[in-house]
């Protein structure tokens, strides 16, 4: 196995990896988003940790999701194309949250955070590894 084939695979499984956890942050987000957390775990009354947390998750989904599509072409069109699915997938939750849950309700201020987080993703993303996956 030739230097370029072993380069391919060892992406390959990266780009596997980095899909993984881009389906399993999606689904504990959503399970996370929908439950009642006060059976679960007990949250300080601080309003800005919840933002955290929601700046936090929708930067680990965004990355995630990204590194999956990473080597593909057309990278700026798929790289927004995924932060507005991202952004959308925020907006349903939040929705969700509102008509099927009595104990959460939509918040316009976590849409803000979920969309900090992404934006905070994307940059991250494109300055520190735009040049590992794109200049192949």
């Amino acid at each position: 196995m030739n230097y370029y084939q072993q380069k391919n695979i060892k992406s390959l499984l990266e780009r596997k990896l980095y899909f993984f956890v881009g389906i399993l942050l999606t689904v504990v987000i959503t399970i996370g988003s929908l439950i009642s957390i006060k059976n679960v775990i007990e949250l300080p009354p601080v309003n800005f940790v919840d933002k955290f947390l929601h700046l936090l998750a929708y930067f680990l989904l965004t990355f995630s999701w990204l590194g999956a599509f990473a080597n593909t072409k057309r990278f700026f069109k798929k790289d927004f194309f995924i932060v507005l699915l991202v952004f959308v997938y925020g907006i349903i939750i939040e929705v969700l949250q509102g008509t099927l849950t009595t104990y959460r309700q939509t918040d316009l201020f976590d849409l803000g955070a979920n969309l900090a987080g992404i934006v905070i993703a994307w940059v991250f993303f494109y300055l520190f590894f735009s040049i590992k996956y794109r200049m192949k």
